[in-house]
């Protein structure tokens, strides 16, 4: 949702044929891949094949519950298109999951819009209707079901929304907004769960990325001292002169400068520290769980790790107030792709 005084951007791409960089001040009604000039690193003009091809797309949404974290997506490399959803029980400690892949555009679809649109999978199996910047999210996984909707309650409460320059001719327009609240229906096993203490989060990420690329991630969606936070952390992707580091308390967005990730890829259930140099962020992520997926088909390649565990430490807003986190839940991701 936009701010109710902000203009609608119409499309991300210029009269030139470029994307407007930075942070933006609303959703843009769509990409507008079309528009856009792409061009080799010779600078010849690429084929409208070799455009379709080096677009890539991904939805995800995390939903934490006092018992359970749930995590859903759908990805459109372009090869091929992949989805997973997953339930990990809080208490049993385990992660129950599903994982599908499809042929080049055979059984999904994604929108090239994130203002509005549809994303499915398994023809509506896994589905993410936006309307108007607000998502409605529909999955029917063997551990659960779901139909709801995620609420920003607050007008003023507003996305991350950015655009970088990617490599040497690409971009990325990436958007997310966490702790969102949760309404609509939720079933494990049959058993409805109530969702008025749920809190959710989307990421809506599409562009020309690098065709080797890596990430480290981290995301909350939770309660501390009493009022809402939500955090989104990232290196790898959005670095060329902007981050998507972002902290929202109680809806109010923050942004924040870039961080480091510390941690042992070879240790996977080591602790990892998440920090800044300007004193705004030092976390400490302890990992509980994880879904995993090494995929090498030679031309394409993704090894994918992304964690569920507790967060404890501190995060501080614009005018320097501070919050203590202990033990929230969360999640963090370690992904190398070749796409």
């Amino acid at each position: 949702m936009n701010p109710p005084s902000v203009q609608q951007i119409k499309s991300l791409m210029g009269v030139d044929g470029k994307p407007n960089y930075g942070h933006l001040l609303s959703i843009p009604e769509a990409l507008d891949v079309a528009s856009f000039r792409y061009y080799s690193t010779m600078d010849r003009e690429r084929s409208s094949l070799a455009k379709y091809f080096h677009y890539k797309q991904f939805q995800f949404v995390s939903i934490f519950t006092p018992k359970y974290v749930l995590g859903i997506a759908i990805a459109d490399i372009r090869y091929l298109g992949t989805s997973f959803c997953y339930l990990y029980d809080i208490e049993k400690k385990q992660l129950i999951e599903e994982s599908w892949m499809r042929p080049v555009g055979l059984g999904y679809s994604l929108t090239a819009s994130p203002w509005k649109g549809k994303a499915q999978f398994n023809q509506g199996q896994i589905c993410f209707d936006i309307e108007e910047g607000e998502w409605r999210v529909r999955a029917k996984c063997k551990a659960f079901e779901l139909d709801v909707l995620l609420d920003a309650g607050d007008a003023e409460s507003t996305p991350l929304m950015v655009s970088s320059p990617t490599g040497y001719n690409g971009w990325t327009y990436t958007q997310k907004h966490n702790a969102l609240n949760v309404r609509g229906e939720f079933k494990v096993a049959g058993q409805t769960q109530l969702v008025e203490s749920c809190l959710g989060g989307y990421d809506f990420s599409a562009g020309f990325m690098r065709r080797e690329t890596s990430w480290r991630w981290a995301s909350i969606s939770g309660k501390a001292q009493g009022v809402t936070i939500g955090l989104n952390l990232a290196a790898g992707v959005n670095e060329t002169g902007v981050t998507e580091n972002v902290l929202w308390v109680n809806g109010k967005r923050c942004l924040l400068a870039g961080v480091m990730f510390d941690f042992d890829r070879q240790v996977p259930d080591s602790d990892w520290r998440i920090y800044d140099d300007q004193g705004r962020v030092d976390l400490t992520f302890q990992p509980l769980n994880a879904r995993k997926e090494k995929l090498n088909f030679w031309v394409l390649k993704s090894n994918f790790r992304q964690f569920i565990g507790h967060f404890s430490g501190v995060v501080k807003d614009e005018e320097g107030r501070e919050y203590q986190l202990s033990q929230v839940m969360g999640l963090t991701e370690d992904h190398f792709a070749k796409w």
